[in-house]
């Protein structure tokens, strides 16, 4: 028993004395508060759907996404095939010709889009989005459709069954009914096929459905069979998020002018005009050729999906605040790590005495700077949320160490030290573009001074 007293003593004295066993201590702590980063992260991520989940559902109410897909004009023709019959009793055969009905699709030569946005922000709880009100004023022509391509003679077209046909994103968000005009005549546009799918909901182009508009049958005079035609159109829609066109024009010019400071245009094209962010706003003007794109200005096997081919502006409000403090917890394990290495330099340069719970407090209260981080982050800015959550940890744990340390120049070593790791995470979350280069740099610096101040301790006799 005596023996095992003694060894067990030793054991202790070797364990509370030894650096080795100092260090294997410190980094068992380490990992051990890995346990309670991983769970903050899910808890951002949780926050984070929550987030766009309220935000989905203000959309479907308001009207979601807007994007416009016309006019187009639908033209019918008759193709011709001819089937073998064969009387079963007489045994004769004779050829009959079949009449086929089919239709083509021919874009506008001239495709003049004019919006006028209004955006305003809806917001739920701590949730909050954009909305818009909209004027479309679309103008244009349609030149004589050619059907060489197919070889259809002209009296197999049947101009007076010509119609027009508009695909939209967004029916439950019309203000007003969808009319086309050519010369004084009116056309109303009905829905065809309404798409109300959760598809839609995925908020990505490719799954994007489109509800299908068409007119009745033209007029004979408002039919392009002879000359050119104009048309005009206005539409008054709802949205959210996001408002495109797709420039089926041969020559196709938009221009979107709103009060929304904060304009992201998006898709295939950008604005051409320098001047598009202005005081007030923004005033973006589009012009595209048919030589721009990768499409042709007639079909004669249905609509192509041109819905990659989009583009226009998102009103999306930037809420970068979760994906902010998702990218500072991935840096919880070096500022744990960096803070344990401070104050294990001062324990053994300074035979200061920490206890292994001291440690472990110490290493919670800096994983209790993201709960407070995220929580604050919700109701203020990223900014303030940081600023209050680390002046908070950084006063907790450098009252903390002095009563740990019995030193003021050590505490004050403690407080700057930790100032200085925090600024520096933040300003790397807010270089996305050099992080990496200033995070390389930083860690470099930090590791010289570690080594320099790490010189003089005699790693075999402690």
């Amino acid at each position: 028993m005596e023996t095992n007293n003694q060894q067990q003593g030793k054991f202790g004295k070797w364990a509370k004395k030894s650096i080795t066993a100092r260090m294997l201590m410190v980094g068992i702590l380490i990992l051990v508060l890995m346990i309670p980063l991983t769970y903050i992260k899910s808890l951002i991520y949780e926050r984070m759907l929550r987030q766009q989940e309220v935000v989905r559902e203000i959309n479907q109410k308001w009207g979601e996404e807007v994007l416009i897909y016309g006019p187009i004009l639908k033209v019918p023709y008759k193709t011709y095939s001819e089937k073998t019959l064969r009387n079963t009793v007489t045994k004769v055969t004779r050829k009959e010709t079949i009449e086929n009905i089919k239709y083509a699709y021919f874009f506008p030569k001239k495709l003049n889009i004019t919006s006028t946005i209004n955006p305003e922000k809806k917001e739920r709880g701590i949730y909050k989005t954009a909305v818009y009100k909209s004027n479309i004023h679309i103008t244009g022509d349609f030149s004589k459709p050619d059907f060489s391509e197919i070889e259809i003679k002209d009296k197999d077209i049947l101009w007076d069954k010509t119609r027009v046909i508009v695909q939209s994103s967004n029916l439950k968000g019309a203000a007003s009914l969808f009319e086309i005009k050519f010369n004084n005549n009116k056309y109303q546009l009905t829905s065809k096929n309404f798409n109300n799918s959760t598809s839609s909901k995925l908020n990505h182009s490719k799954y994007l459905n489109l509800n299908e508009l068409e007119s009745n049958n033209l007029q004979l005079i408002d039919a392009p069979k002879e000359k050119e035609i104009s048309f005009s159109m206005e539409i008054n829609m709802k949205g959210s998020e996001q408002i495109r066109f797709i420039p089926i024009g041969k020559e196709t010019d938009v221009n979107i002018k709103s009060n929304w400071k904060t304009a992201n245009f998006i898709g295939e094209y950008l604005p051409h005009n320098s001047d598009k962010i202005t005081a007030e706003g923004f005033n973006a003007k589009w012009r595209i050729l048919d030589i721009n794109r990768p499409f042709s200005q007639q079909y004669f096997k249905g609509i192509p999906n041109l819905k990659n081919y989009a583009f226009g502006v998102n009103f999306l409000i930037p809420v970068d605040e979760y994906q902010k403090s998702e990218r500072s917890v991935k840096y919880g394990f070096l500022v744990i790590g960096l803070t344990f290495l401070v104050f294990f330099l001062i324990q053994t340069m300074s035979k200061i005495s920490i206890h292994p719970f001291q440690y472990l407090m110490i290493g919670i209260a800096l994983t209790m700077f993201y709960t407070l981080l995220i929580s604050i982050s919700e109701h203020s800015s990223y900014f303030k949320a940081y600023l209050i959550a680390g002046i908070s940890v950084i006063t907790l744990i450098t009252a903390y160490s002095k009563s740990i340390l019995k030193n003021n120049k050590f505490t004050l070593f403690i407080g700057i030290s930790l100032t200085a790791l925090y600024t520096f995470i933040f300003v790397i979350i807010q270089l996305e573009n050099y992080a990496l280069l200033v995070g390389s740099v930083g860690l470099f610096l930090i590791l010289a001074a570690v080594m320099f101040a790490s010189r003089k301790i005699d790693w075999e006799n402690s």
